[in-house]
């Protein structure tokens, strides 16, 4: 018994409170190593500037719309993507038909998983979404025309307006158009874009950018 009359059943409530604050503070202090922040991007005066500066950044995602369309089949979903340097996760969902589909890479390999959590390694990316969905996504350059920068693999022609901006951008097999910026980063982005091939089409319509530190 305390001397003040206390029972013993109130000692472990004062040793709580003593280590609560400590443990919040270790939570926090972890949380915050792990956690990145955004940025803003530098200034993008020049195309050339732009094709350097963009090209380079490596963290960054942006949440949107899509709609696929083909001569048989098409599709309206949302759509969030994830870089990470070379590597890459795009989620897409919505009325699909399909559920929800993730494709993700880690510079090397390209990995489907469907709506079953299946999970499939894509030898040609779109090649192999055509058989499985009956469209397909320009996969491995969507990540520069995103940006609004050509990817720099392959060659390519652009067109630009009376401001500077790209507006369209020929490479591979597609026709890029970009009808629509948006601040994302402190810089004009990209808002909506649009992709066709011979028998796709392919439009992005871009709600908000965040890039992060490195």
């Amino acid at each position: 018994m305390c001397a003040n009359g206390c029972s013993e059943n109130s000692r472990p409530h004062r040793r709580v409170r003593v280590w609560l604050p400590v443990s919040l503070a270790m939570l926090a202090a972890v949380t915050g190593c792990v956690t990145q922040k955004s940025i803003l991007l530098p200034e993008l005066d020049s195309w050339q500037r732009r094709v350097i500066v963009l090209a380079a950044v490596d963290n960054w995602d942006f949440n949107g719309r899509i709609a696929v369309k083909t001569d048989n089949d098409g599709f309206n979903g949302k759509l969030r993507w994830q870089q990470r340097g070379d590597s890459f996760k795009a989620t897409v969902s919505g009325p699909l038909g399909i559920g929800t589909v993730r494709i993700e890479a880690d510079g090397a390999a390209i990995v489907l998983t469907d709506k079953d959590g299946v999970r499939t390694r894509l030898d040609d990316a779109e090649l192999e979404l055509r058989f499985r969905y009956g469209w397909t996504i320009p996969v491995t350059s969507l990540r520069y025309w995103a940006l609004g920068i050509p990817d720099p693999e392959l060659p390519y022609d652009t067109e630009f307006d009376a401001s500077g901006q790209l507006v369209v951008l020929d490479q591979r097999d597609w026709h890029v158009n970009i009808s629509r910026y948006r601040d994302g980063g402190g810089q004009q982005m990209p808002g909506r874009l649009s992709a066709t091939n011979a028998d796709t089409r392919v439009r992005l319509a871009i709600d908000d950018w965040l890039f992060l530190d490195q």
